[in-house]
């Protein structure tokens, strides 16, 4: 990860108070990470950072865009992204990461990368399922799209009948009532 050391902040030469740390995020970013479903992405990353005396407040922002593709017509779209995550780092005896807003490091740290935390907001701001804006507003036009318009399953109107022995075990239960 020699990569990413400029997500390296060393706190331990900085003033108690507010500081600003901005990054811009690209495909090499993620390459870093082995994560290749991004075709492209622009992202700014903007981290307000406060140091108090016993533990520091981070708040992450992105906005940017990251191309993918749509899961419905395979066609190349920007989503956009924009998240925020708050992150509480405290001293301990040991580094503990498995709360997912308070982040313990040791107390003889003097530094922490801050990469994989934004690789995941990015990651986690991507919905699930990637749909074009055209698709959901219905002016794409695609071969795949036709395709599934055209394997599209007609529901047909069916008139319901009941077998004639469920309607006697029914008659039954309202003659036992009664």
């Amino acid at each position: 990860m020699k990569d990413l050391k400029q997500f390296n902040i060393q706190f331990v030469g900085l003033k108690e108070g507010k500081h600003q740390f901005n990054y811009s995020i690209d495909n090499k970013f993620f390459e870093a990470f082995n994560y290749d479903d991004f075709v492209s992405s622009s992202i700014k990353v903007s981290l307000n950072f406060v140091k108090k005396s016993t533990l520091f407040e981070l708040n992450f922002i992105t906005e940017g865009t990251v191309e993918v593709p749509c899961d419905v017509t395979n066609e190349l779209y920007d989503q956009e992204i924009d998240s925020e995550l708050p992150l509480v780092v405290k001293f301990g005896p040991e580094y503990y990461d498995d709360n997912e807003e308070i982040l313990i490091l040791p107390h003889e740290a003097y530094e922490f990368n801050v990469a994989q935390f934004i690789y995941e907001m990015i990651v986690l701001a991507v919905p699930n399922k990637r749909v074009h804006p055209k698709v959901i507003d219905g002016t794409m036009e695609s071969e795949a799209l036709n395709k599934l318009k055209e394997l599209e399953i007609k529901e047909e109107k069916t008139v319901e009948t009941t077998d004639p022995r469920w309607d006697k075990l029914k008659n039954l239960i309202t003659e036992k009532k009664t």
